[in-house]
């Protein structure tokens, strides 16, 4: 079967064969409206150019790397849902590759999306210092989603933490709640944001002798132990904040383990608004972030620096909700 050429994407799309050129070697000459009709028709027809070629005459790949921490976190997945289709609309194709929560292993992706070109990178909840990933924007135009920054050579997207933490607080305090404690993420991106909102908003509500923050991690094992870790301490609190959706689904294993029912004996609330909340066994109370937004977002400053020119940096912060469901109610005592 033949395979459709420039001239048969011209023809499709009503436009010149030198304005398919220059969709296809992502000139910012080409209106939007141009741009989108020679990409649908290009799609229609299956035409494929030559990637390597078009990559030597335009100097990019039109490739964006996206290293994911840990792919299993379904929070993870939804940002990465925006990513994907705002950088088809973009005509770029998003190149996911997990660090596996390793920092080296961050690193060594990092390094094999240079060696491929990749015209931007993306890093979503990474476990590496921003030390290192400065490095890396020295190279190429660089966004972090979830994690505060200050930098001047990379762009940022990430969710107010500490106004979400506060507001879960709130939120548990006007149900009545006073022993409210915390599973934290340690260092991890976010998890020094809500741990700080979390203990503000308790000082805020006079219960400053009753903050309690214990180990855990941003994954289901670290919910569970951190859980544990209050359940055998003998000195149960009445609710307990974890520092996102997957933790919580840990912490609820935790206390049905032991006996304990949800919210009758302990209240529970999640951070992120993943997937995992929605389902109706769970009904997990949490905080939403917008997370398509966020990896639309983030896609969206790679464009202006790579096609605008754009060269001072962006940081910005989209403004959590509370999302009230089954897993939190009055305390009992």
């Amino acid at each position: 079967m033949k395979q459709p050429t420039i001239v048969d994407v011209a023809e499709r799309a009503g436009v010149s064969k030198s304005l398919v050129s220059l969709v296809m070697r992502d000139s910012n000459r080409v209106s939007q409206k141009s741009r989108s009709a020679v990409l649908e028709a290009a799609r229609e027809l299956g035409y494929r150019p030559n990637a390597a070629a078009r990559s030597l005459v335009r100097q990019r790949s039109g490739v964006f790397g996206c290293i994911v921490s840990d792919l299993h976190n379904p929070f993870f997945a939804d940002v990465a849902d925006g990513i994907e289709e705002a950088s088809a609309t973009n005509g770029y194709r998003a190149l996911l590759s997990s660090g596996f929560l390793d920092a080296k292993r961050e690193a060594s992706a990092i390094d094999t999306l240079l060696q491929l070109r990749a015209d931007g990178l993306i890093m979503l909840g990474t476990m590496m210092t921003i030390t290192r990933i400065k490095e890396s924007a020295s190279h190429i135009p660089v966004v972090v989603i979830g994690r505060k920054t200050s930098a001047r050579t990379m762009d940022s997207v990430r969710n107010d933490d500490d106004a979400g933490a506060q507001a879960v607080v709130d939120h548990l305090f006007g149900l009545g709640h006073m022993r409210i404690a915390h599973v934290h993420a340690g260092s991890a991106g976010g998890a020094r944001g809500r741990r700080r909102g979390y203990e503000t908003a308790m000082e805020r509500h006079g219960l400053g002798d009753h903050i309690r923050s214990v180990k855990g991690a941003f994954t289901e094992g670290g919910g569970f132990a951190g859980m544990q870790s209050l359940i055998d301490s003998g000195d149960l609190p009445t609710a307990v904040f974890v520092a996102n959706d997957f933790a919580a689904l840990g912490a609820l294993d935790a206390i049905d383990e032991a006996g304990l029912q949800v919210p009758e004996d302990i209240s529970v609330v999640g951070y992120d608004d993943s997937a995992l909340s929605h389902i109706r066994r769970i009904a997990l109370t949490t905080v939403a972030q917008p997370s398509v937004e966020m990896g639309r977002t983030a896609v969206r400053l790679l464009i202006e620096r790579i096609r605008e020119g754009r060269s001072d940096p962006r940081h910005i912060v989209l403004p959590p909700q509370l999302v009230v469901r089954g897993t939190s109610a009055t305390p009992r005592v």
